[in-house]
């Protein structure tokens, strides 16, 4: 039996909320913290560039990766290209490893997040020993702890917009 009112259900466009998950990150990226909690601040451009590359790969990928890179470049005062090579290189690798997965469970995405993170620390104190940066050794393990435990959190508030 057809019901006369029958409509499918859109697919929701998620693009005003990938352009508000963006502000507010540029806004958490930049906001001023006193020196001590600065140091715990998490890397959320780069967790909420993951989420979408994964949770939304049609409308997110290699490029959206790169021009979110260069904009977090921007903000952070960083040399230009930095975040961008390793947010396509994070991207890239991440698709990858789900190309063969159907059905992605929030540990899964949890330990993707986790090697994610592990790897652009590396590759930002890789870049910053080349250009002959000086920056504390110990300060870069509070943001490595703080984004792991900051992906859940993330993970909830957009786990409504995931494919």
């Amino acid at each position: 039996m057809l019901v006369a009112n029958y409509r499918p259900e859109k697919p929701r466009d998620p693009f005003i909320w990938i352009v508000i998950s963006i502000l507010l990150a540029s806004v958490l990226t930049v906001y001023p913290l006193a020196y001590d909690l600065s140091a715990w601040r998490p890397f959320i451009m780069l967790l909420v560039m993951l989420f979408w590359v994964l949770c939304q790969p049609t409308w997110c990928g290699v490029w959206f990766a790169f021009g979110l890179g260069i904009f977090t470049d921007l903000l952070l005062d960083a040399p230009l290209g930095q975040s961008a090579l390793i947010y396509v290189v994070i991207t890239f690798v991440a698709r990858y490893f789900i190309r063969e997965r159907r059905v992605l469970t929030f540990l899964n995405l949890w330990i993707i997040a986790i090697m994610a993170i592990v790897a652009y620390l590396v590759f930002i104190w890789a870049t910053q020993v080349m250009l002959e940066i000086n920056y504390p050794v110990m300060r870069r393990w509070p943001p490595l702890i703080s984004s792991v435990l900051a992906w859940p959190v993330l993970y909830y508030f957009l786990r409504k917009w995931r494919i």
